[in-house]
């Protein structure tokens, strides 16, 4: 699929389960995942309790324009006919690098432009949104890709939309609130990845990297390990998203890191076979 002069929507993967009804759409639902250079979707059968469809988009050579990423997905709806049904429900994450988190007893919604202006540049028009994470003390404070969810809005009435970061750091504290110890988390998209670290039970640090080579991936990572005092030797180390054993990425994290692993998840019914369990983690976990 071919858009403009060079942009082009490319299908990474797409996975079908034949067994699911989609005539019945009050079972269905509709989740969906927005990047800069990508787009992902599944659809989830609530009566049946699996994955009906899960597909993975990329926009190849978008230099992070978001008016060529709204013509992407704009084509995207005209040709995939699952995206031009009604839903149920419609529950949408926006991953970008374009968010911060706020303790709630400083919080005050009038200043959500004060809180970004450290980490992000901030321009007057700006849209600016919030999650409240439900299971700590904390606000995402995110600007959300506006025109994409204008779009949304004229095609399906209603969703809800959240920071890509919210539903990943709710599910894992959710997950780890009971277990002694430091754990780190880096969940890889491309060549950026997020990385949570939750240390006795508690959030204390949330991150968005760009890389291009494997040294910078590990630089970050090991930076992040000592900015925060968690010994190589020690902390535990969890994989998720773009990342396999038999990936260079993994081989040099093994070099430093004693104890690796990958995330398992506790949701066996989101999974599909030919889904690993630890990649496309939020996508998959906006249903719960």
């Amino acid at each position: 699929m071919v858009i403009g002069h060079h942009i082009m929507i490319k299908e990474i993967k797409k996975i079908s389960n034949k067994y699911i009804d989609y005539l019945n759409l009050e079972d269905n639902y509709l989740s969906i995942q927005l990047s800069l250079d990508g787009f992902s979707f599944c659809v989830y059968n609530k009566i049946q309790d699996k994955i009906g469809v899960f597909a993975v988009y990329e926009f190849e050579n978008n230099t992070g324009s978001p008016f060529i990423q709204l013509e992407c997905i704009k084509e995207l709806f005209t040709k995939e006919e699952l995206l031009q049904n009604n839903y149920k429900s419609v529950f949408v994450t926006h991953f970008n690098n374009l968010v911060t988190q706020v303790p709630q007893p400083l919080f005050n919604k009038n200043n959500l432009a004060h809180y970004l202006q450290y980490t992000v540049k901030v321009l007057e028009n700006d849209y600016i949104s919030y999650d409240e994470l439900n299971n700590s003390e904390i606000i995402n404070v995110y600007i959300p890709f506006v025109n994409i969810n204008n779009f949304l809005l004229d095609t399906y009435e209603t969703f809800v939309y959240k920071h890509s970061s919210t539903v990943l750091i709710e599910n894992l504290l959710n997950q780890y609130k009971n277990l002694e110890g430091s754990f780190c988390f880096v969940n890889v998209t491309g060549h950026q990845f997020e990385i949570v670290v939750i240390k006795n039970k508690k959030l204390e640090l949330f991150n968005f990297f760009n890389f291009i080579t494997k040294e910078d991936f590990i630089y970050y990572i090991l930076f992040t390990a000592e900015q925060l005092n968690l010994n190589p030797e020690e902390f535990e180390l969890i994989l998720m998203g773009d990342i396999e054993d038999e990936s260079e990425l993994y081989a040099i994290v093994y070099q430093y890191i004693r104890n690796i692993k990958f995330y398992e998840s506790n949701n066996h019914t989101l999974q599909l076979d030919k889904i690993p369990s630890h990649s496309h983690f939020t996508l998959l976990n906006q249903f719960k």
